[in-house]
Parts: structure tokens; sequence; C-alpha cells
């Protein structure tokens, strides 16, 4: 790991309030409930209101990372963690995406038995019209989109902060309680979303990078994605 990944950023508590804000006031009532809505009226489809409302969050989520957190203190993006990685990292890639499938398949298990559905709204938007044209939409999105800006602002910049200030346990507890509150209201991806976090922030931490938090990410969703429209 670069020695130099986790040293104290210039960050205090006004960037992290300004984007705590963005992404849990912002972003719910601005995008994903007006714009959203407003987009599942022109397309008639939730599949494609909800794939171009994240590509837009997408675009949010980093322009508003650069304005606040990086352009004001004159930093890069290695700074959230956008850097190469080495080859040995590899192995906990593929360590990191096994023990994310497990995890899931027991907690989707554990949920079943308590009669706690593991569908929502995406995945059944997929479900009732599945083409190649819609399987690729969604497969990118999942895959590929939400992966990238995910793992830079939740684990780049957030993970980050609260390590430096906090520690690792308080830093992946609490970037990985703020990456499963903004999935509400599925609620019951809610357990998921939370090992998960914990999973993608300890890849972070082990390699110094986000690109294999990427890669662990972008595999798991896309399994995801490919279970789902087989069954």
């Amino acid at each position: 790991m670069e020695k130099d990944t986790f040293r104290a950023a210039e960050w205090t508590y006004k960037e992290l309030f300004l984007l705590l804000f963005l992404i849990l006031v912002i972003v719910p009532i601005g995008i994903e409930y007006l714009l959203q809505g407003y987009l599942y009226d022109v397309f008639q489809n939730k599949l494609y209101a909800g794939t171009l409302t994240g590509f837009i969050m997408a675009i949010v989520f980093m322009l508003g990372l650069y304005l606040v957190a990086l352009k004001p203190h004159h930093i890069g993006w290695d700074a959230v963690g956008i850097r190469r990685f080495s080859r040995k990292y590899w192995k906990l890639i593929i360590v990191s995406t096994i023990v994310l499938i497990a995890a899931s398949i027991l907690i989707v298990i554990l949920m079943e038995l308590v009669h706690i559905g593991a569908e929502n709204s995406k995945t059944e938007a997929l479900q009732q019209d599945i083409t190649w044209f819609t399987f690729s939409i969604g497969f990118i999105s999942a895959a590929i989109i939400s992966p990238i800006y995910e793992e830079i602002f939740y684990r780049g910049f957030l993970y980050k902060w609260f390590r430096v200030k906090w520690g690792v346990g308080a830093g992946m507890l609490c970037s990985s309680f703020i990456f499963t509150i903004v999935h509400l209201p599925t609620y019951n991806t809610l357990p998921v979303n939370f090992a998960s976090g914990i999973i993608f922030a300890w890849t972070y931490e082990k390699s110094g990078s986000v690109l294999p938090a990427m890669i662990v990410h972008g595999v798991f969703n896309g399994l995801a994605i490919i279970l789902t429209a087989l069954g």
C-alpha cells in the first residue's frame, strides 16, 4: 500500500457536511424523487428512468466531490484513491469477491427464513421486460457506472475522511452505514449493502487504491444482474 494513501488530508467537517447534505438531501429530493418522477412520465419505464437517473447522479456526485473536496485544496483524484495498484492485489480482489458473494448468500438465506424477500423495484423492472437492450442498460448501470462513482465517493472520500479522523474501524462502520442508508427505501437490500460497504472499505484499506474495490463491486453487481435476468 502506498505510504501516503491515508495521509492526513486538509479536509474538515465543512467538506464532510457539505457532501453529506448533497447525497442525503439534494440527491434524494432533487434527483431520485423529482427528476426520476419526471423521467418516468417521459419514458413510462422504470428501468430507463432509473438508469438515466443513476447516470445523472454519478455526474452530480463526482462534480460535487471535485468542487468541494479536491479543487479548493488543489489536490488531484489520487487523493480519493484513483491510483494504480500492484498486481499482487489481484489475490485480494478474488478473495474479497468470494467473501462478498458468500456473505450475501448467507444474508439472503437468513432474510428468507424470516420471510423478507430480496426482490426490489429495480430487479422487478428488469425482469418485466428482458431484452438484450434492457439487459445491457441494467448491466452497464449496475456493473460499471455505479461501482465507479460509488467507490470514489464512499470509499475514496468518506472512508478516508473517517479513517483519518477516527481510525480504521470507525471509518469502515461510518462509511458503510452512510452507504447503506442512501439505498433507502429498498429496505430488503440494506444488510447486503452494509456488508458490501465493509468489504469494499477493507479492500481499499489493504490496497491503497479504490480500483480493486471497483472491480469487486462491479463483478458482484454484474453477477446480480445476470442472475436477475436468468431468474
